[in-house]
């Protein structure tokens, strides 16, 4: 019998978690469609469990053009209705208008966003030895939260900018004795 693996306490209480947490959590994203995802998903899960956006995922991709960060930014108001009246989605005005809003901005950010957010990685991060030692916010996620904003970004404040970066490896917060912290990425 093949012992159980060891995973980060949060990754165990659902099978998308699990997977989620094995497959995805941590492990380096770049390109700017594919950041702007990931940002867009973290701002939308503010006050909502990450299993509620987890399982509406596909439809998001499909609702936001696959995260296309051209397409979104070409989004006009009858998208913002379209989006209102999508069951499979969350259907908040804010922060559909912000997804919008972030696409301009990425749009026209010099560099790209990819490359601006993955100026913030922390490859040294300390292993937490447990879920209480991650912490919320880092003074990297405030300066990135601070960064984006001044870009125009939206819905990007230092909880979600730490998320985005735990999400895609610019820090490693899996716990010590994780089994995906001990393999490579």
């Amino acid at each position: 019998m093949t012992p159980e693996l060891v995973r980060c306490g949060w990754a165990t209480s659902a099978p998308d978690y699990v997977r989620y947490h094995d497959e995805e959590w941590g492990r380096p994203v770049h390109g700017d469609d594919p950041v702007f995802e990931r940002l867009t998903l973290e701002a939308f899960q503010s006050g909502l469990s990450w299993l509620t956006i987890l399982r509406k995922r596909e439809n998001f991709r499909k609702a936001f053009a696959g995260f296309s960060i051209a397409a979104v930014a070409a989004f006009d108001e009858s998208d913002v209705e379209r989006l209102l009246a999508d069951a499979g989605i969350i259907r908040n005005r804010a922060k559909i208008e912000a997804a919008i809003a972030n696409a301009h901005a990425a749009a026209v950010l010099p560099g790209g966003v990819s490359e601006l957010v993955w100026r913030y990685a922390d490859p040294a991060s300390p292993t937490p030895a447990s879920l209480s030692d991650v912490p919320a916010t880092t003074p990297a996620s405030k300066a990135l939260a601070k960064e984006l904003k001044r870009h125009g970004f939206r819905f990007v404040g230092p909880t979600t900018a730490y998320a985005l970066m735990q999400a895609i490896g610019l820090v490693n917060d899996h716990v010590a004795g994780c089994w995906v912290r001990e393999r490579p990425a």
